[in-house]
């Protein structure tokens, strides 16, 4: 493993995990592209682009770089399938996120145990291959159960106990892989609010359980497509669901929380719930092309030191990347870094 190098302060910069796969390894522009090869050539091509995706990263200026999500389909069932007790062939139509979209779901038909390491040949690979701190993503148990239907255990918090049971076997695996920070992708915090606050962050307490490295949980409004877009313009003029479990989360085990700010409706002043924490702060926007400028991610920047310290800001993206152009994300990940380092000029000292 190289030397570590060391994190600019403040405003380090990040991405909320995936990336855009290469066309020669997926379909590209698709939030679940179908895979170009198989077996040992689908093996090396994955090991290739997650290479890439680093590189992508190192060379756009990235501080804390991921794996890009280089080896799964979907955030979610890339964790699955090395699930046993999950029928993939017994699919189910529901709906999830609070019925905002369908999806054909795999069903849960017994006792869920892991089979093994689920990401280890991925993170290895990043570790061996990065000087810079590394970050790697898993769902949030809540988010998993609002992905999957249930034959089995018949109560959706005992369901997602047992996932972040599995979660914190993978994650500690991680850590022991030199991972910097693992973060918990919980979109489905900001649609069930009430239970977020409760048992959502109590199974991620049992996610997190006896790490020794970062944590954090990821909470944004989801991809850029459709649903979503057309979801978030229902919303109202000001987007207040983080404000009704940012205090449980500010009093949690969790060291990070990853937000969604640019062209949202979020209140800037929800940042103050999350005192203590270091704060992911999405400066790019997934649901758009356009390119934002160094000025308009430093003027984010900027708002959000009113509310939080800024050797507690991390800049991040509004969400993963995986559905976008490769070009677009790159040069958004070029922004990302310029409006970081224009930050720290303008409001470093």
């Amino acid at each position: 493993m190289p030397n570590r190098a060391a994190t600019p302060s403040p405003f380090p910069t990040t991405t909320a995990g995936s990336l855009p796969k290469p066309a020669w390894l997926a379909e590209p522009n698709r939030l679940w592209p179908p895979w170009r090869l198989t077996g040992d050539e689908l093996a090396a091509a994955k090991d290739d682009a997650t290479l890439l995706a680093i590189k992508l990263q190192e060379d756009a200026g990235i501080d804390i770089v991921c794996d890009g999500e280089q080896t799964r389909q979907h955030f979610v069932h890339g964790f699955l399938e090395a699930v046993d007790g999950i029928d993939f062939d017994r699919k189910v139509e529901m709906g999830i996120r609070a019925d905002r979209y369908k999806a054909f779901c795999p069903t849960v038909a017994a006792e869920l145990k892991l089979r093994g390491r689920v990401h280890a040949r991925e993170a290895r690979l990043a570790r061996a291959h990065t000087a810079k701190a590394l970050k790697f993503t898993l769902p949030g148990p809540m988010t998993i159960v609002d992905t999957i239907a249930d034959a089995h255990y018949g109560d959706r918090v005992k369901m997602a106990m047992a996932f972040a049971g599995l979660l914190n076997e993978e994650a500690r695996g991680l850590a022991a892989d030199g991972v910097d920070v693992i973060q918990f992708d919980e979109p489905a915090f900001n649609v069930y609010m009430k239970e977020a606050a409760t048992w959502g962050i109590e199974a991620l307490h049992r996610a997190v359980a006896g790490l020794s490295c970062k944590t954090a949980v990821h909470i944004c409004y989801g991809y850029g497509i459709a649903a979503n877009i057309a979801w978030k313009g229902g919303l109202g003029a000001e987007w207040r669901q983080y404000e009704q479990f940012f205090p449980a989360l500010a009093q949690s085990r969790i060291d990070q929380v990853s937000l969604e700010c640019i062209h949202s409706h979020v209140p800037m002043s929800v940042l103050k719930l999350l005192d203590g924490k270091d704060v992911l702060l999405g400066v790019i926007d997934v649901a758009t092309d356009a390119i934002e400028t160094p000025e308009e991610i430093a003027a984010v920047i900027g708002q959000a030191t009113q509310h939080v310290a800024k050797e507690k800001l991390i800049p991040c993206t509004n969400c993963g990347m995986a559905p976008m152009r490769r070009d677009v994300a790159e040069q958004k990940l070029q922004a990302l870094a310029k409006g970081a380092a224009l930050a720290r000029d303008k409001f470093g000292k």
